[in-house]
């Protein structure tokens, strides 16, 4: 049997909710293909007799998915990741932020005392898994200054680096 192979691109979105995708093939037939809920980077779909004719007929065609990036969620593995940029004040008192899923935006509690680079998780905001539940989406804090820096925010941080030094730690590595 012969075979047809393309490479898709798909949107993020397209990925967790799945849909349908019109494809050209070299010969100048177009087909409609169904995006599977949960689709995976390098997925490999099959269309079964619309690949190149052969001997014994039309082959079947392998159809390659490619996740596009995303300006805010990026893929580690199988989890959804994205840095969530907070304010100083958020990070050392806690608050409420805004967080965008593919959804659209939640209201996310960053705890007091968050120092960037901390995951929140938000709970079944993620990619589907082979059964088709969604996982979660993980969001890195970033902590983000004011531009241009604020005058206030100067002077305490000068007054705090002269009567309160400290030298942070690195982070102790993880074993997976």
């Amino acid at each position: 049997m012969c075979s047809s192979d393309l490479r898709l691109d798909i949107d993020l979105e397209e990925a967790i909710a799945g849909g349908k995708k019109r494809i050209a093939f070299s010969d100048g037939r177009t087909i409609d293909v169904t995006i599977p809920k949960g689709a995976a980077e390098g997925q490999t779909l099959r269309l079964k007799g619309q690949g190149s004719p052969g001997r014994a007929g039309p082959g079947d065609a392998f159809i390659e998915l490619n996740i596009r990036p995303h300006p805010i969620f990026h893929l580690e593995g199988d989890r959804l990741v994205m840095d969530l940029p907070v304010t100083v004040y958020d990070a050392v008192l806690g608050g409420k932020v805004e967080a965008p899923t593919p959804e659209g935006p939640v209201t996310l509690t960053v705890p007091a005392g968050a120092n960037s680079g901390a995951m929140l998780r938000l709970k079944g905001r993620g990619l589907p898994d082979a059964a088709g539940k969604r996982g979660d989406l993980l969001a890195r804090l970033v902590i983000t200054l004011p531009e241009p820096p604020d005058a206030d925010l100067v002077k305490f941080a000068q007054a705090w680096r002269d009567k309160r030094p400290y030298t942070p730690k690195a982070a102790p590595k993880r074993r997976s």
